[in-house]
């Protein structure tokens, strides 16, 4: 899929599906991890070329996080759009460490974001931290201390600093699914969705993947789900175009991804397409997060959304291979 052909898709008509307080968006999501660099090298120029034909296209949210790039870079791509009719979600981690004052510690990082962003507010703020169970793992926080972010992000809310707030639902199974049983119950929940189920860096040591389960309950319980990790960090593509380092998963996943290469080629699509297409076809997804660092993967991602839904039996084959 090339960027010609992107121009073309720009007269297709992206689904909108519902997500809860922020009305009806896109059913794709622009993430910022593709354009703050963190998939591969991109620059400035593109990225912002990208969100831009993103828009085009029709999506209507951009996910970007303080994280995703050096120097804030997904989040200063964004304050491009600061006047644009597009709805912006940011986040903010909570390393479980001597400074026990979440709420501070979410304002503070809220306040710098909007100054970042040039907005007076944000859409969506994602709890951008693991939530643990049992003894403490780096980068994680217990129950009690996801109960007191919780209660601040409400009441965040509340104040009209954010319309709605969510997790990144990639913790401890059992937590993540407490989570979205309980209360303050979030508006949102960014849920691991692929083919493989692979989980890549997000897993804990024999915890198996729970994502369909957390996707259902999620459902069930009004919490919008915001599919990520749909081609499983490159796993799930024809090639990874970027270095991985020593001890990253994805490398042994890609090389377990090869009957679902196998399977695309079989159907006459890109891995990358069926991959998109299978978290699109998940039900109880809201909107798919995109990966893409520049307008040629954006293009791949945009054909799989106009190639509509896969079959029952399409979802069944490509499920038995996880298994």
């Amino acid at each position: 899929m090339t960027w010609s052909a992107l121009q073309v898709l720009a007269s297709w008509d992206m689904e909108l599906r519902n997500f809860g307080r922020l009305g009806r968006i896109s059913a794709l999501t622009l993430g910022g991890g593709g354009i703050g660099g963190v998939w591969g090298r991109t620059d400035r120029r593109e990225a912002v070329a990208t969100v831009h034909a993103a828009l085009d296209a029709g999506i209507t949210m951009l996910d970007v996080a303080p994280s995703y790039g050096t120097d804030f870079e997904s989040e200063r791509v964004a304050r491009s759009f600061s006047s644009a009719d597009l709805l912006i979600t940011s986040k903010v981690g909570l390393p479980d460490d001597h400074e026990r004052d979440f709420a501070a510690r979410i304002r503070r990082g809220l306040v710098a974001s909007l100054e970042r962003l040039g907005r007076d507010h944000l859409d969506l703020f994602l709890l951008h931290t693991q939530i643990r169970a049992g003894a403490p793992v780096p980068e994680t926080i217990d129950r009690d201390g996801y109960q007191e972010a919780a209660a601040a992000f409400a009441a965040l809310r509340d104040e009209g600093l954010i319309r709605a707030w969510g997790i990144t639902a990639v913790g401890h199974p059992d937590q993540v699914l407490a989570a979205l049983r309980g209360t303050p119950r979030p508006d949102a929940a960014q849920v691991i969705v692929n083919a493989l189920d692979l989980n890549g860096w997000w897993a804990f040591d024999g915890v198996p993947p729970r994502g369909d389960e957390i996707v259902r309950s999620a459902h069930e319980n009004g919490v919008q789900v915001m599919g990520i990790r749909a081609v499983a960090a490159g796993a799930l593509t024809s090639a990874i175009d970027r270095t991985t380092g020593a001890g990253d998963p994805v490398a042994a996943d890609f090389d377990r991804a090869a009957p679902f290469r196998k399977v695309a080629a079989e159907w006459g699509t890109p891995p990358a397409v069926l991959a998109h297409r299978y978290a699109l076809s998940v039900p109880g997804v809201s909107t798919v997060v995109l990966g893409v660092k520049n307008r040629a993967e954006l293009a791949e991602c945009v054909a799989a959304e106009a190639a509509g839904p896969l079959s029952p039996s399409e979802m069944d084959a490509l499920r038995a291979l996880a298994r």
